[in-house]
């Protein structure tokens, strides 16, 4: 919607027609980027699937159905003009990136995710409701994406929509943010998404 490319109707059918299931990966969404012709670079330290996730519960339930099928989409995406690049990224280059005007998808660790706008009931888990069980106060590592929209240097923070919560802006300290990207789980995964597609 951001980008103004696709209304719900043609979303549910490239959900349909890229068999996404209820497990997503950050490839997927680069497929997905791909789908709708959304300019994209999708940076990671693992080109494929890593192993050492199998026992981690958040990881257990869907790994085996999905290891062969996420590898087989990294083996398959320069054909597919998906771009993927296997390196580290710092937090100057996405500064850099968000500073042109463009936004970024990024795999957190929602366990380690403090945003310092949310209302005390909330400060620590910004991914539901107040009233509702809070899953990121379990111990183990939770995947979640959010969308980076903005940073401001002089106060250290960085700015995300959390698809959790539609009509909020949340704010963490980029030590904060650092913490929860680079948490084993995540492999560093970013997508960079260009407005200009």
């Amino acid at each position: 919607r951001y980008l103004n490319v696709l209304n719900d109707d043609d979303f549910q059918k490239a959900v349909r027609d890229l068999q996404l299931t209820k497990s997503i990966w950050t490839i997927d969404l680069a497929y997905l980027m791909r789908h709708f012709g959304v300019k994209h670079r999708f940076c990671t330290q693992t080109l494929g699937v890593d192993k050492g996730y199998k026992n981690q519960s958040f990881y257990r339930k869907h790994f085996d159905t999905e290891e062969n099928r996420v590898n087989q989409l990294f083996a398959q995406a320069k054909a597919c003009k998906v771009l993927v690049e296997k390196r580290t990224v710092t937090i100057q280059d996405i500064q850099e990136h968000l500073s042109q005007g463009h936004i970024a998808i990024v795999l957190v660790n929602a366990v380690l995710l403090l945003c310092d706008l949310c209302s005390s009931p909330v400060k620590y888990c910004c991914f539901l409701p107040i009233g509702q069980k809070c899953f990121c106060r379990s111990p183990d590592y939770q995947g979640h994406f959010i969308v980076l929209c903005g940073y401001n240097k002089a106060s250290g923070c960085i700015y995300y929509n959390n698809p959790a919560y539609a009509d909020r802006t949340c704010s963490t300290s980029i030590h904060n943010f650092e913490e929860a990207r680079t948490s084993y789980g995540t492999d560093e995964d970013i997508l960079f998404v260009y407005q200009n597609s």
